[in-house]
């Protein structure tokens, strides 16, 4: 397995890094008819003791270095079960994307915060199944007490950002209904698939490589779509 880059730091001048790469990016809005608005929170968060994956080495003592904040979805939902997730869910009401994201990851991991830790927001993705998402990438620093819901959340991982750096990242393989590949990031021995693929890898692209890249024309592998 190709070993990722050096690791960064959740620091202020992380924070500072990520927020004006955001700030300076020209976002691509979608909003298709019928489509179903949700968004997802992208947080950066201390690593703390790790993943707890195949191909991933666990800190002896809590680690400052930044990783992002996912979960694997519990197995008894109706969609998606057991398919890795950033946390967030359908838009409700007049709440606007920071605010359904903020909620959300309250309500799945039990970590509360407010409009300040927001630094920024990403590129629209519609998936297959009818959801126009919108990511939202906040700042989460230590965190270190979150609680999984029960009803939605199977386990939750703190993956370091240099993991999405690697060498090898993005996996795009080609799909029979599509002109466009299907998107894929590595983790560890294993691999996350696209909507939460292509967040991850555009949030690598834009705020740390620097790179301005789109994303939404990739495609999910089929056993996403439903």
């Amino acid at each position: 397995m190709p070993q990722p880059d050096s690791p960064l730091q959740a620091d202020d001048a992380l924070r500072t890094r990520i927020a004006g790469s955001l700030r300076g990016f020209e976002r691509q809005t979608l909003d298709p008819p019928g489509a179903r608005r949700a968004a997802v929170a992208l947080a950066i968060i201390e690593e703390g003791f790790g993943a707890a994956l195949p191909g991933l080495r666990a800190p002896t003592m809590w680690s400052t270095e930044a990783a992002v904040l996912l979960t694997r979805r519990a197995m008894g939902l109706r969609k998606h079960p057991n398919q890795w997730a950033l946390p967030g869910g359908s838009i409700d009401g007049d709440e606007s994307p920071e605010q359904a994201a903020l909620r959300e990851m309250h309500e799945e991991v039990g970590l509360r915060l407010d409009a300040h830790a927001v630094l920024g927001r990403l590129d629209d993705f519609v998936t297959r199944s009818g959801f126009a998402i919108t990511p939202v990438v906040v700042w989460a620093g230590s965190a270190r007490s979150l609680v999984p819901s029960e009803a939605e959340v199977a386990s939750i991982h703190r993956i370091p950002v240099s993991e999405f750096m690697r060498d090898d990242a993005p996996l795009l393989d080609p799909i029979e209904d599509s002109v466009h590949p299907v998107l894929r990031m590595p983790v560890g021995d294993g691999w996350i698939a696209a909507p939460t693929a292509a967040f991850l890898y555009q949030f690598r692209e834009l705020c740390i490589a620097g790179r301005a890249t789109r994303v939404a024309h990739y495609e999910q592998p089929l056993f996403a779509r439903r």
